[in-house]
């Protein structure tokens, strides 16, 4: 969607361009996941330095009224992030040394962290298991670094096409923290980006047929809209009726309410407040059009 608006917003992209941007866009959603696992390795570091700091009796730390000072430090889970070789050598590849150059955001991160009654609550255990250190580190994820303002003005400064993907990044992490066992290998945080290539290829297919059939689609538009003429109808409506009728036209293994529900998600999320209304309208219209004319050609299962 956004591919799209950018080439029918400007006169000087190309659909080349706009195809190199969506692959990189998607790819960069990895790169966004690795940065998000690195600050807690960032985190885990600098409990690290704290508590090597706090020997000096002349200064005073936050663990030093808890039975055990570095249960936070040697926090089993945070471990297993930090001492993960693949993860590590990863994040090298890459280049992402982020945090090491935007010190400040850890330390904000760090400081909230133990400043909360989860912290509290965790440091005052006796003794602790590793179920118990991954609902911790699961809970400080959740309700301090996945909705950290600061955290997210960053990434929507580094990137602007993060900003759609950090809810997302986020909660694939929170579910693999609280699913992560002692006996995980390396991988298990390293996973695929795409379950196969033809993810990318469906990605790639919808951009390039959506726009070079834009003038076939408008056609199926016209007369579906008796009370509103093309330039009436809001750019990204008219962007999302079109990747619809792409969709529904041209990809026979997508059942037709598995399309037009996740084009009314992002009409919610993107377009004005009765969108939805007005593209479930069109849609429901054609859908119904095309089956009565047998151009709807849906094979596979979850069709019914």
């Amino acid at each position: 969607m956004q591919c799209i608006y950018a080439l029918t917003q400007s006169k000087d992209d190309s659909l080349e361009k706009q195809e190199k941007f969506l692959k990189l866009s998607i790819e960069n959603v990895y790169t966004l996941y690795l940065l998000m696992l690195s600050l807690l390795i960032e985190i885990q570091k600098l409990a690290t330095k704290q508590i090597q700091l706090s020997s000096n009796k002349y200064l005073t730390n936050s663990t030093d009224a808890f039975p055990d000072k570095e249960k936070f430090a040697n926090n089993s889970v945070l471990l297993q992030l930090a001492n993960n070789g693949k993860l590590r050598s990863e994040l090298e590849k890459r280049k992402l040394k982020n945090w090491y150059f935007n010190e400040e955001y850890v330390k904000l991160i760090y400081k909230e962290i133990i400043e909360s009654d989860a912290y509290t609550n965790y440091m005052g255990l006796p003794s602790s298991t590793y179920e118990d250190d991954k609902e911790f580190v699961s809970t400080i994820f959740k309700e301090i670094v996945a909705p950290n303002e600061k955290i997210y003005e960053y990434f929507e400064d580094d990137k602007l096409t993060w900003v759609d993907d950090i809810p997302i990044v986020n909660t694939f992490i929170l579910k693999q923290l609280k699913k992560v066992k002692e006996k995980h290998n390396d991988s298990y945080f390293l996973p695929r980006l795409l379950k196969d290539d033809g993810d990318m290829s469906f990605a790639q297919d919808l951009l390039t047929k959506t726009l070079l059939n834009n003038s076939v689609w408008e056609k199926e538009i016209e007369g579906k809209t008796p009370n509103w003429d093309k330039d009436r109808i809001a750019d990204i409506d008219s962007i999302l009726l079109k990747m619809a009728i792409c969709e529904l036209l041209n990809f026979p293994s997508i059942p037709e309410k598995v399309t037009i529900n996740e084009f009314l998600e992002i009409a919610k999320e993107y377009s004005t407040p009765k969108s939805s209304i007005f593209i479930n309208g069109i849609l429901d219209k054609l859908v119904k059009q095309y089956k009565a004319q047998d151009k709807l050609k849906k094979v596979g299962r979850g069709l019914l």
